[in-house]
């Protein structure tokens, strides 16, 4: 996911390139993602702003059940990549004052792969479900409850609820 934007650079401000992605991006647990997607090039005048869409997959934990899952991603970015050496004279550049953006790098390549992994982050559920109506685990015995119903009685007290009762009861007395 690198691209070389040094005739970019020496362009005036206003030019642009589209270029499609088609890589892979090391998500979880150093597991390859396929990405794919198109960003949109623009000259500004500090350097490029990257304007892209793109789509990846990865393998999520559903909060509920704790089942590992396929998803997939898509995501919107605009990112400005700041250039480390001048394409005209060869001099470095100093680093902008936001520390936190993103390089091109000493050869004028601009390397996408931070930031989609980044934005991947992003686009992630914060409690992601293998399905919508997944039914989780039992409190008690922690069986799925998507594949089997559970055979714990009703009238088993879990340790959670026998301490709940233990500090209602000492809140009464007083």
């Amino acid at each position: 996911m690198q691209i070389n934007v040094a005739q970019l650079l020496k362009e005036p401000t206003g030019a642009s390139r589209t270029v499609d992605v088609d890589g892979a991006l090391a998500l979880d647990q150093g597991d390859l993602s396929p990405v794919q997607g198109r960003a949109e090039l623009l000259r500004v005048s500090k350097g490029i702003l990257v304007r892209g869409e793109f789509t990846t997959a990865c393998h999520l934990v559903c909060s509920r059940c704790l089942k590992p899952f396929p998803q997939t991603l898509q995501f919107r970015t605009e990112e400005e990549f700041s250039p480390s050496i001048d394409v005209a004279s060869g001099e470095d550049l100093p680093a902008p004052e936001d520390a936190s953006g993103f390089r091109i790098d000493d050869h004028h390549v601009l390397d996408l792969t931070e930031l989609v992994r980044q934005h991947s982050l992003l686009a992630a559920p914060m409690k992601p479900l293998c399905r919508p109506d997944c039914a989780g685990l039992c409190p008690r015995c922690g069986a799925n409850l998507n594949q089997q119903p559970c055979c714990c009685s009703d009238d088993a007290v879990t340790p959670f609820a026998a301490a709940f009762d233990k500090l209602k009861s000492a809140r009464k007395s007083r």
